[in-house]
């Protein structure tokens, strides 16, 4: 029977953590609620395997994920009957992020001061974007802030999820592109320059191969600092330039443009938009204010461009499919799904339900990309090595036929 640990309190508010083994988490809270306890947050715990905490932590900077855990819990706490500053109060001591626990405790402040959640927590662009912050205050107006919180927390689960995927799909691709590139650099800079020494004694000609890798050595080993500098000089003037309106548009514009790498970020954008949209919705926000917000959270500028005639057609009174087909980045039949919500009054649950299929859609892309991109980055390195170990060789073999 699998062991879970728990996070949970009482009704005095104290903090009871341990671990209970149980044949599901709906098993260890059902159990719990007997103790008297109202969870707050159960892991499945494996016996001599320590939580890695993410790169992130290690500067104590606020993540995605501690948002999201922020958002389950105190969904979590007003659901079980807890006033809003109680919950508040609870998180300030669970929470192990010391600089989200400051930020957590002016929540607190200004909510005990009279300021609604929303306004608290609008302070900090950086940590709750717009959408987080218009949906709570949507969920306020409406008497409903734990149900919204509830809602908003799946959300920003689902999307944590598929961004969790994507970067450990990318893991090893990239450690093999560092791994070859180490090895490359060791060749060319620690070994190669051995037989240059060799070579330069012999005072013959030898295979042009041999000498184009024996200069480029040469030039990595004198220039090193030169090409870092360049490569630095490089990386801040593109930085500088996509940090401009334009510049980002245009480089959205051509990664959207890219063979595979392009559908992947289309359908992406597809999900995030239907999840987002279809969550606002479902939450009560009007669906002008909803596509206004969307277009904030839209990574790529080039379908983020394509939002503002979407908003305006719908202002004119357009149905939403409308201009979604006009805009020819959605997909048919994700066009076909938002006609039928529309038609039946469902738009809400049939775009969380384009969200879903887009997900495992792009899941799926990402699968057959690492799976492509892997042989093929091992058959450059090996091609790569190859010619440096068989342009030394054949110098080698041009020394041993020379004449003494």
């Amino acid at each position: 029977m699998p062991i879970y640990s728990y996070r949970a309190t009482n009704s005095a508010g104290e903090i009871i953590e341990g671990s209970m083994d149980a044949g599901s988490e709906k098993d260890l809270v059902g159990r719990l609620h007997k103790l008297g306890y109202i969870p707050i947050r159960i892991k499945h715990f494996e016996e001599g395997k320590a939580e890695i905490n993410s790169f992130m932590a290690l500067f104590n900077r606020v993540s995605s994920q501690d948002v999201m855990y922020f958002t389950q819990d105190i969904s979590t706490l007003l659901n079980a009957g807890l006033p809003i500053d109680k919950s508040l109060a609870i998180l300030v001591d669970i929470t192990e992020n010391k600089k989200f626990q400051g930020i957590i405790k002016d929540i607190l402040k200004n909510v005990q001061g009279g300021s609604y959640l929303s306004d608290a927590l609008g302070k900090y662009p950086d940590i709750y974007s717009p959408l987080y912050v218009n949906m709570v205050r949507a969920g306020e107006a409406g008497g409903v802030l734990e149900l919204i919180l509830g809602k908003l927390a799946e959300f920003l689960k689902n999307s944590q999820e598929l961004l969790d995927y994507i970067k450990s799909a990318m893991v090893y691709p990239l450690l093999l592109f560092f791994v070859g590139g180490i090895s490359m650099i060791i060749l060319l800079t620690f070994v190669i320059p051995r037989f240059s020494v060799i070579f330069a004694d012999m005072g013959q000609a030898i295979p042009a191969s041999a000498a184009l890798l024996l200069g480029l050595s040469a030039i990595l080993r004198i220039y090193w600092w030169l090409i870092i500098l360049l490569l630095g000089a490089a990386f801040f003037l593109f930085k500088r330039y996509i940090n401009t309106t334009e510049g980002r548009l245009n480089f959205h514009t051509t990664l959207f443009k890219l063979p595979m790498a392009g559908k992947i970020i289309k359908d992406l954008e597809v999900a995030r938009f239907s999840r987002t949209l279809g969550t606002l919705i479902k939450s009560g926000v009007p669906i002008l204010e909803a596509l206004r917000l969307v277009k904030d959270i839209i990574g790529n500028r080039f379908i983020a461009g394509s939002m503002d005639k979407i908003y305006e057609q719908v202002k004119e009174g357009e149905r939403l499919s409308k201009p979604l087909k006009e805009s020819n980045i959605f997909p048919t039949l994700a066009v076909q799904m938002v006609t039928v919500g529309e038609e039946t009054g469902r738009l809400d649950e049939l775009l969380l339900k384009i969200a879903n299929n887009y997900d495992g859609v792009v899941r799926n892309m990402v699968q057959r990309l690492i799976s492509l991109l892997e042989p093929a980055m091992i058959l450059v390195m090996g091609l790569a090595i190859g010619f440096i170990v068989i342009s030394m060789l054949m110098a080698i073999f041009s020394v041993n036929d020379m004449p003494f």
